[in-house]
């Protein structure tokens, strides 16, 4: 495991990103009234790339690689708006209150990956600039 991998997490923390935010359209407008069945497939594409990335994460962890701890916590927390746009948002009563609870859900989630990608990225250009700077 090397670096490699670090430039896969990287790429898969933007489709990550930029799902979520596919996603959190697609939940703004079930709520604005219009059905968008393909919102459910999105959601579980979203939620796997998530997966994968946290397992790449992991890796990385074993391996040796570190980042910056609000990359963690950010990516971590991440886990329990996911967990509320699939557990509690589909158990409201109505569809405009399943719509409502999966965009506040997914926009939370989307905020949070988007910041932790960024953080992660910023980290780790931070870090390649001082090992470059070590070396000549």
């Amino acid at each position: 495991m090397g670096g490699g991998l670090v430039g896969v997490h990287n790429v898969v923390g933007t489709l990550v990103v930029a799902a979520y935010l596919v996603l959190t359209i697609l939940n703004a407008l079930r709520v604005a009234g219009r059905d968008i069945p393909v919102a459910r497939t999105v959601s579980m594409v979203a939620a796997g790339l998530l997966l994968v990335q946290y397992a790449i994460g992991f890796l990385l962890l074993g391996g040796g690689f570190q980042n910056s701890a609000a990359h963690y916590v950010l990516a971590l927390i991440a886990l329990l708006t996911v967990g509320l746009e699939h557990g509690y948002a589909a158990t409201r009563d109505t569809a405009r209150q399943r719509a409502v609870a999966a965009l506040i859900a997914t926009l939370a989630t989307t905020v949070l990956v988007f910041a932790a990608h960024g953080i992660g990225s910023a980290y780790e250009s931070a870090v390649e600039a001082a090992l470059a700077g070590f070396g000549g």
